[in-house]
């Protein structure tokens, strides 16, 4: 059985969640209509339906393996809910955050990629390099694999502009 998904944050291509789309067949790009809102929920977005935003995305078309390494990432159904929309490639499921959302920042213009390319926003600059936290799987091995190391891991940072100033960074992580 073949599904239909709009993507609309770290699942477009480029981004770090991409590769749970291995085998899936892009179908191009989308604009919803503008009914939601888009939130910032750290290294990943959220998207409500409520709202005036249209979301800047992609369709893809997959089979139900795929679609379920996406619920799986998406916490379906207890983080997002998969609710479905209409695309110019036919109805697709598109995932809506149903977590707290007091504090959150608004992405106002419903485009995730216009936050991660901005080259000068440190919160972008984070945001390009860091996978998604719900990804528990590779969260685990991870944090697994840091606890077998031995020791602590520690290093410095020394930048220094001629004629200016001179910085100096220093962490250390004890592991026990």
């Amino acid at each position: 059985m073949h599904h239909r998904v709009f993507v609309y944050g770290t699942l477009l291509r480029g981004e770090v969640n991409h590769h749970l789309l291995r085998g899936a067949r892009f179908l191009g790009p989308h604009r919803t209509a503008p009914c939601f809102t888009l939130f910032l929920l750290g290294a990943y977005p959220g998207a409500v339906r409520a709202g005036g935003t249209a979301l800047a995305g992609e369709v893809y078309r997959l089979g139900t393996s795929a679609l379920a390494r996406l619920d799986q990432l998406e916490e379906y159904p207890s983080l997002y809910a998969r609710r479905s929309l209409p695309t110019p490639y036919g109805r697709a499921w598109v995932y809506l955050y149903r977590g707290r959302l007091r504090d959150r920042a608004v992405l106002p213009g419903g485009d995730w990629r216009a936050l991660v390319a901005d080259p000068y926003s440190c919160r972008a600059a984070g945001v390009r390099h860091t996978r998604d936290p719900k990804n528990r799987p590779r969260r685990a091995a991870a944090s697994g694999a840091l606890r077998a190391a031995s020791g602590a891991l520690r290093t410095d940072v020394v930048t220094e502009i001629p004629g200016t100033l001179s910085l100096s960074l220093s962490l250390s992580l004890s592991l026990s």
